[in-house]
């Protein structure tokens, strides 16, 4: 994520006529009434309502083939442009696939070796001292210290800071862990990774993608997408307001997320990015199959990411996944490989939910019912109340007017120490409670996936 919420220029704008604007599309001579355009358009129109956006598009597709493509709501409130299915939104941290892509395709050339010390190819950056491979970049396992989690970036972040400036940034401060040592997401890994994309191929990060990637596959909405160049069809973004509407989200110098978040997209080139990458067409069998693989840390341990590709269990098939967020953005591209099928959601709007939207349409495509939250009465709150740390951000829960929230959202109880975040039943919250009735630990679980947070004292 590259996201913070920062300024108080607002501009106050509604949502109250954003759903009249749906912009329908699916597969040649698919109908409206068809019965899983009708099930993820009502979706939809439950997501935008329950976690306001102005605008979403979405699209699935199964076997290569686009059952359903559309776009809901306003690309721009303030000119009330209908969002359709070639909307260009802002990815976020999506990008990072296509820069794992083209560091394959280097690999491919004979021209960069994933297991070389990152000094070897980029010398003049600072590693304290540290051996960090390549590959570690790739997998967020080098211990750097990620840019968006310094306050000194968000400072500086409506600023064009050069390379050298960048770098200096996060090569400055300590690292968070020995390289290898865990799995720690991190934005500062990939921004060097495009460094090593241009110099290692004579190329600026932009003119690679269109060369190797973009033209070659006819991903014509697809773009780094810098603030000054004129995008057909490009989105606003914007920031839902506490008391109802909207206002622009901050503005961001775009030379910042780089290759770690400065593409933008619309969902039917999501499509054929997604069929091109899985079919070989982008990168080799064995690149993707790499990239596809699970990472391993120096002391055997596997995590749930390989090359700019989250990999997980869902609906109990294997997901490959990513989710993005950027100032006014949020995206998701989920690939179920078992049953060939994909979907693409892009919001323009920080307060949108596009994972949990993609899981129910997964569902929905799926034939599976979609699972509910059934709230239970519970007791003990304050003493599950605090500030948690799986070892790489610590997260606070609080105890407000009597619920426990967590990001922002109400935490739901179903159960004897067992929590859902506010209407997402794909996400469990289980508190260790100790004899003291005091949490010493929350464990959080998506899918068949659990990340342990112990408690900070």
């Amino acid at each position: 994520m590259l996201t913070r919420k920062r300024g108080d220029n607002r501009l106050l704008l509604t949502l109250a006529p954003a759903l009249a604007a749906l912009s329908f599309a699916c597969g040649a001579d698919r109908p409206p009434e068809d019965p899983l355009a009708a099930a993820v358009t009502g979706l939809v129109e439950e997501a935008l309502r329950e976690d306001p956006s102005p605008g979403a598009s979405v699209a699935v597709q199964r076997d290569g083939e686009v059952l359903f493509a559309a776009g809901f709501g306003y690309a721009d409130l303030e000119h009330r442009v209908p969002a359709t299915r070639d909307t260009v939104y802002r990815i976020g941290s999506v990008t990072k696939q296509f820069t794992a892509a083209a560091a394959m395709l280097l690999v491919e050339d004979g021209k960069l070796d994933l297991g070389a010390d990152l000094r070897e190819v980029l010398p003049e950056y600072d590693t304290g001292g540290f051996l960090v491979r390549v590959e570690q970049l790739l997998h967020h396992t080098s211990g750097i210290k990620g840019y968006t989690e310094m306050e000194e970036f968000w400072e500086a972040a409506r600023l064009d800071l050069s390379h050298e400036e960048m770098t200096e940034l996060f090569s400055s401060v300590p690292y968070e862990f020995e390289p290898g040592d865990r799995y720690q997401y991190n934005n500062s890994g990939y921004y060097l990774l495009g460094m090593i994309i241009e110099r290692l191929s004579g190329l600026t990060y932009t003119g690679f993608l269109e060369e190797r990637l973009f033209g070659p596959l006819g991903l014509e909405a697809t773009h780094y997408l810098d603030n000054d160049p004129i995008v057909p069809d490009r989105a606003e973004g914007y920031e839902a307001l506490p008391g109802g509407g909207f206002r622009n989200d901050d503005p961001l110098s775009m030379r910042l997320p780089y290759a770690a978040g400065s593409l933008g997209s619309s969902v039917m080139d999501l499509m054929r990015w997604q069929t091109a990458l899985a079919t070989g067409d982008a990168v080799g069998e064995a690149a993707y199959e790499a990239m596809t693989t699970p990472g391993r840390l120096i002391d055997g341990d596997e995590i749930n990411y390989g090359y700019g590709l989250g990999l997980a269990r869902e609906h109990g098939l294997a997901e490959v996944a990513h989710g993005g967020g950027i100032n006014g953005f949020r995206a998701q591209l989920s690939w179920y490989p078992e049953e060939r099928l994909g979907i693409a959601v892009l919001m323009n709007a920080g307060s949108g939910r596009p994972g949990l939207l993609a899981n129910r349409i997964a569902r929905a495509a799926l034939g599976l019912e979609q699972p509910q939250i059934r709230e239970a009465p519970a007791e003990g709150l304050e003493a599950l109340a605090g500030v948690y740390d799986p070892g790489r951000a610590p997260v606070q829960v609080r105890l407000d007017e009597g619920a426990l929230r967590l990001g922002g959202r109400r935490l739901v109880p179903v159960g004897d120490g067992v929590f859902h975040p506010d209407r997402d039943p794909f996400t469990r919250i289980t508190f260790e409670i100790g004899e003291d009735g005091v949490a010493g630990a929350m464990l959080v679980t998506s899918g068949e996936n659990e990340v342990r947070y112990p408690r900070m004292e």
